[in-house]
């Protein structure tokens, strides 16, 4: 247990997301017990011990989408002959045919890194919002005039980091140039309408494409009708909270022969099983059946038209 804590510490000092799994709560017979501990990474390497055959896999899956949406989760496994939880709200709930019996209750937490926020330029919202955001969790770095050019030259910024530029001079255009170039998902600029329209034409005539320019905020901040310094800092703030926090609708996709066939679902317990991974497979009314352990699929080869209904599903 104690590698297993020093690799999720090791992990958090490197900045490195995981999500972690611990047994809260079983009935018999399971092989997991209470404060049994799992470490699952974005890859879905799983490090540690909560249950094997369908128990290790939904709680591998349900991870990967806690560290997606950022939030935890209590999944609750139920066997044959166990005892469904009355309460289901905050629940997911999983059938587990593929042991004995039982019932495992396992709460995921994602662990993710701090969001970043970089600050370009100076002055009191820049500090006001430096103050803001780091006391509401965020990764704060700020870039003064005098270093901007050298600070951006290597600059590495992913998607969910935000940027607010706020130099009053020459050097807004010189720094959303670069940081324009990045997927940072929020950048704005601090400046009044007309600045802003005037600094996003000269960035027009330098070649900045127009998608770069469509996704640059100026003026920065909800209009809250923010007067102050402090209440711009609120208001800009305010804004990154949202844009962070706010999906894009999932782009619709094409489904093709290549395409529609990538998961399939376990007739027996109901869990999705990725085809070009899966392990055990059936045949069965001319079409391929997959399983996400041998009991399952033993269960169903006892009686495949018992599940017909399940596979029309």
């Amino acid at each position: 247990m104690q590698d297993l804590l020093t690799l999720a510490a090791d992990l958090r000092a490197r900045g490195e997301p995981f999500a972690l799994a611990t047994v809260v709560r079983c009935e018999r017979p399971t092989s997991a017990k209470p404060g049994a501990k799992a470490l699952i990474r974005p890859d879905g390497s799983v490090t540690g011990w909560v249950g094997g055959a369908c128990a290790e896999p939904v709680v591998a899956k349900e991870a990967l989408a806690a560290l997606r949406d950022g939030r935890p989760r209590l999944v609750v496994l139920v066997g044959e002959g166990g005892r469904d939880p009355s309460r289901t709200e905050g629940i997911v709930h999983f059938p587990m045919t593929c042991h004995s019996g039982g019932t495992l209750e396992i709460y995921v937490e994602p662990f993710l890194p701090k969001a970043s926020l970089l600050l370009v330029g100076h002055g009191p919202v820049i500090e006001t919002l430096a103050t803001l955001a780091e006391s509401s969790g965020y990764a704060v770095s700020v870039v003064g005039e005098s270093d901007v050019t050298t600070a951006l030259r290597g600059l590495s910024l992913g998607p969910d980091a935000s940027v607010v530029v706020a130099t009053h001079g020459e050097l807004d255009e010189d720094a959303l140039t670069r940081v324009l170039g990045t997927p940072a998902r929020y950048i704005s600029l601090v400046a009044s309408r007309k600045r802003a329209a005037s600094i996003v034409e000269t960035l027009r005539h330098r070649g900045v494409p127009a998608a770069d320019l469509d996704r640059l905020k100026a003026p920065a901040g909800l209009d809250i009708g923010a007067v102050t310094p402090e209440e711009i800092a609120v208001s800009i703030l305010a804004e990154i909270i949202h844009v962070r926090h706010s999906r894009k609708p999932e782009s619709i996709e094409v489904v093709t022969a290549a395409t529609m066939a990538v998961e399939s679902k376990d007739p027996i317990c109901g869990m999705t099983v990725e085809i070009a991974t899966a392990r055990h497979r059936s045949d069965w009314a001319g079409r391929a059946v997959y399983f996400c352990c041998p009991r399952c699929k033993e269960t169903f080869d006892a009686d495949p038209a018992r599940y017909a209904s399940a596979l029309a599903g």
